[in-house]
């Protein structure tokens, strides 16, 4: 059932996830003390003011103010909603994000799962076992595939026939609908149906946590058609967002430096039967915004591979122009263009698997594929031809997002043209979390009340430094006490939550963006002591409750109060043997 996800499980993810690796992955980090250090990703800058704390689980820009923790960077960087970005970290460290019952958010896909893994399981059956699996066993030994890079990634056969995978799963008006939820079976009519894949070599395909989503089936002819046929769209199948071979990658490379970006399937297969285990394949598409997204999650650096022809080079082009709004700061994309009538898996077989690598290695980067692609369309001897060149690319040199990659572009295209001393870019940084300098980006100091809570959430052992102070302010009744009051107490039952686990805890709530901003105090100022910064802001806290509580006071002095006001001070001040002097 869906639901909403458990806090506690939130607390645990973030304690088994290292931020640093996480931020690592998308932005290059530099050790610096306790610390890590970058250039912001969030703001154009010279001098890194990014920061990250492996002890807190936070990062933090000096420069912008950005900060957060590990799910909050995903959220902003990659643009996930936060369930997403749970999902996201759950997939790093394999395990399943469990959801609380009576919160309903969505259907329950568990049965659409199962079913596709056990449609999997009978494709690869068949191909074992079915008495015509022979055509399907020969096809894949003249690819030159072993029975283990075909077991690998779970490959199987769709035998002949109208309704294999129907009878055999389709038992049930349930199942038969759950078929049809898959996109296992097709309906031209009411009273019609039969199996999607029929007569072709199965490819499962699998998300990043390795369950079954769809189906690839290609066929044993090359006389049939079509050539390749997918899944549909479904519930769990988008494939404008998945890539085939990736969850197979992960598996078989414990770091991923880059990814080879081919055609098919096949290509895929093949290049993993040679040694090349880091290519995946889209899905039918051109290569989307979401799919460079998910490759720049997983490394830094991405290399589109396409054929040398006309067609190749135009669908090079649009790959390009996709990648540009993504390119940011750390990520790398790369073109190879193969010899004209090959492809990956002719190539790979035909000339090995070191020469193929080095064809990789040497693929031309995104700023010369783009800068030839363009002067060939003018006349770059002539001041019209370097003008129109300036004119074509400036518009695609601001979809770069800010930063030193963008400002080295623009140099270049300055250069190429003759125009060193003017600056080609004239947009200005509109990031949502605008720039600003160190003196603007001081605050005012906080009241005792956002001081104390911002000091518990930046150091959650500063606990037993709030317990030597007197709790007389947890009975004033104003705004913010309930809720310093209830931080307090989450601490003291959970001691081992962090700063980034203690502000999920609010992700949702009104809280939580006044709890946000109080994030952004930093601490760690030379000279600064937390533990007498608490004992100060408790002591205010009580000495204004003590103020709001006893208006009656005034200037009076002990001696000219009654016995009975005198008592009820003491009642409701213990340990105060006279209201504070004036």
């Amino acid at each position: 059932m869906g639901g909403r996800v458990p806090p506690q499980f939130i607390d645990d993810l973030i304690n088994r996830v290292d931020i640093v690796d996480v931020i690592n992955r998308r932005v290059p980090l530099k050790r610096t003390g306790k610390e890590y250090q970058a250039r912001c990703p969030f703001h154009d800058e010279k001098t890194p003011s990014f920061t990250v704390s492996s002890e807190k689980q936070f990062y933090h820009c000096f420069g912008c103010g950005a900060h957060g923790s590990a799910i909050g960077f995903l959220m902003d960087y990659d643009n996930l909603d936060f369930v997403d970005a749970i999902e996201e970290l759950a997939g790093l460290v394999g395990i399943e994000v469990p959801r609380e019952a009576g919160f309903q958010q969505g259907p329950d896909l568990r049965p659409l799962y199962t079913l596709l893994e056990q449609a999997a399981g009978f494709f690869q059956r068949q191909l074992r076992e079915h008495p015509q699996a022979e055509e399907a066993v020969n096809y894949l030994k003249g690819r030159g595939l072993s029975g283990e890079i075909a077991a690998g990634f779970g490959m199987g056969y769709a035998p002949p026939g109208w309704d294999n995978l129907l009878k055999a799963l389709g038992n049930t008006d349930l199942a038969i609908s759950q078929l049809r939820e898959a996109g296992l079976i097709s309906e031209p009519e009411t009273d019609k149906r039969y199996d999607r894949f029929r007569n072709r070599i199965i490819f499962p395909i699998r998300d990043q946590r390795g369950r079954v989503i769809g189906f690839g089936g290609r066929v044993l002819s090359e006389a049939d058609s079509p050539k390749y046929l997918n899944s549909p769209e479904t519930p769990v199948f988008h494939k404008g967002r998945e890539l085939y071979g990736l969850y197979e990658a992960r598996k078989a490379l414990r770091k991923i430096e880059r990814l080879l970006v081919v055609e098919g399937y096949m290509d895929v297969v093949a290049l993993a039967q040679f040694g090349i285990r880091n290519s995946v394949a889209t899905l039918g598409t051109a290569t989307s915004k979401e799919h460079l997204e998910l490759i720049f999650r997983t490394c830094p650096q991405v290399v589109f591979c396409f054929d040398g022809d006309r067609a190749g080079r135009d669908a090079a082009w649009k790959a390009l122009q996709t990648s540009l709004p993504v390119m940011r700061d750390g990520r790398e994309a790369r073109f190879l263009f193969l010899p004209e009538g090959e492809d990956p898996d002719t190539l790979v077989r035909r000339e090995g698997t070191e020469n193929f690598q080095r064809r990789i290695d040497d693929a031309p980067p995104l700023s010369q594929f783009l800068f030839d692609h363009l002067s060939a369309q003018v006349r770059m001897d002539s001041i019209d031809g370097r003008a129109n060149l300036a004119e074509r690319a400036k518009p695609l040199l601001g979809k770069i997002p800010q930063g030193v990659f963008r400002r080295m572009l623009f140099q270049h295209l300055e250069k190429l043209v003759g125009i060193d001393s003017i600056s080609l870019d004239k947009t200005k940084f509109t990031n949502r979390q605008t720039a600003r300098s160190g003196s603007e980006y001081k605050k005012p100091r906080p009241t005792p009340i956002r001081m104390a809570i911002a000091l518990l959430l930046d150091r959650p052992s500063l606990v037993t430094t709030a317990d030597e102070i007197d709790d007389h302010w947890t009975k004033w009744d104003t705004p913010g006490i309930p809720f310093l009051r209830q931080l307090l107490e989450i601490i003291r039952s959970h001691p081992t939550l962090n700063k980034a686990a203690l502000l999920e805890r609010w992700r949702g709530t009104p809280e939580f963006p006044h709890l946000n901003k109080l994030a952004n105090y930093r601490f760690d100022i030379p000279g600064l002591d937390p533990e007498a910064e608490l004992k100060d802001a408790l002591r205010k806290l009580n000495q204004q409750y003590m103020k709001q509580s006893a208006p009656i006071l005034g200037n009076l002095k002990p001696s000219e109060l009654s016995a009975e006001t005198l008592a009820q001070l003491k009642q409701r001040f213990p340990g105060s043997h006279e209201p504070e002097k004036q």
